[in-house]
């Protein structure tokens, strides 16, 4: 995975009911699944077309006592795990899960940035370029995005972590701006300060479909709900937020209607 250092490398999804979840998703994005489990943890991959892009597991059972629910986190790739982070705790992150192995797939850290919002640190032992597709292949990630406390030290505290750069900076009226961040030239995602009825910040991830309305569609279908859509996005893009049906938000982005 050389060069991928600041690169969302993974997509996992933390759940209530794994089976159920795999379902909808197999329905709605039309991921394939692969059992990854091992005899002491189940876990299994999501595919689009032979490409892992990500996975799905239990929520753990420390982060339900902890109150947390189902959700997605995202993986960035970095160097060196250790390193990467004290550099967060030393910037005023907090490690959920201090570093440590998977066997024969890399090392790993759950942390969460200065206002709280959680992601993982990743280094892959596999010394191979990031698997990619063409921009807006279905099944793959197509964008991210942060709701932060203030996006604007937000952006501070992970352009000192990963290198990101500022993109173009959209003014959204009462939403406030929202600002692109870039790995080297390419924009990767964006970052906004949340709106006052969500509870804390977040990192929301959009997956590619062929069509929202389409989508939205299968969406309810399968038990889900859609919060939001199909609206269209500078660039030409339509977008979709959902719920799956164990409370598990997400996002989906397509470049028709």
């Amino acid at each position: 995975m050389a060069d991928a250092m600041g690169q969302f490398v993974w997509y996992e999804l933390m759940t209530t009911d794994a089976d159920a979840a795999e379902e909808f998703y197999r329905s709605v994005i039309g991921w394939g699944v692969q059992d990854a489990s091992r005899p002491e943890f189940r876990y299994t991959l999501l595919t689009a077309g032979e490409i892992p892009v990500g996975g799905v597991m239990d929520l753990p059972d420390a982060a339900r006592e902890m109150g947390a629910g189902p959700g997605w986190i995202g993986y960035i790739a970095v160097d060196d795990v250790d390193g990467r982070a004290a550099m967060l705790a030393k910037a005023g992150g907090k490690i959920h899960r201090s570093p440590e192995d998977i066997p024969e797939v890399g090392r790993f850290a759950v942390v969460a940035d200065p206002q709280g919002a959680v992601f993982v640190l990743f280094k892959s032992l596999l010394n191979q370029p990031v698997p990619s597709a063409p921009l807006g292949t279905p099944g793959h990630g197509g964008w991210r995005e942060l709701h932060a406390a203030d996006w604007e030290s937000a952006f501070a505290f992970y352009s000192g972590l990963f290198g990101w750069n500022k993109g173009e900076a959209m003014d959204m009226g009462p939403m406030g701006v929202y600002q692109l961040f870039a790995r080297g030239a390419e924009p990767i995602g964006g970052m906004m300060t949340k709106q006052d009825a969500v509870p804390h910040p977040f990192w929301l991830f959009y997956f590619n479909v062929e069509g929202t309305t389409e989508a939205a569609g299968r969406v309810e279908v399968a038990g889900g709900r859609v919060l939001n859509g199909p609206v269209e996005v500078p660039g030409g893009m339509w977008i979709l937020h959902c719920i799956d049906p164990q409370g598990a938000m997400f996002a989906l982005v397509a470049a028709r209607r």
